[in-house]
């Protein structure tokens, strides 16, 4: 459905640190820069990090939440390990098992160092 998501950040070098590191815990290469914009690219679509090119600052979305899919658990363990390791915080609930109007689902969510909310998702 989607070909890319792109987020803002006031900090690209301190962006890519962190986003190297959780995507590296996905399977991830770790980004390709082009300028003021970080690529990581996947068989099913692209992730990009940009600084915004009107020259503002960059905010999060107040209510937004970019999801990513994990193969197991265990793998969105480490994403959130990664992603603190890198400068995120952890946000809502500690990782683990949720159950919802689709199912039963494996969560874990942080919030990368610019306050962008992020998630980790095995459904089971």
């Amino acid at each position: 459905m989607f070909s890319h998501v792109m987020i803002g950040s006031n900090d690209l070098e301190r962006a890519k640190t962190f986003y190297d590191g959780v995507m590296s815990a996905l399977g991830v290469a770790p980004a390709r820069v082009d300028g003021h914009r970080i690529f990581y690219m996947t068989p099913t679509g692209v992730f990009c990090v940009t600084t915004p090119i009107d020259g503002e600052p960059a905010t999060h979305a107040n209510g937004g939440t970019i999801g990513f899919a994990v193969s197991s658990p265990e793998q969105a363990d480490a994403w959130h390990a990664a992603g603190l390791a890198h400068g995120g915080t952890t946000c809502e609930d500690p990782p683990g098992v949720r159950d919802g109007s689709v199912g039963k689902m494996y969560l874990a969510y942080l919030r990368d160092p610019d306050g962008n909310k992020i998630c980790a998702l095995h459904r089971m």
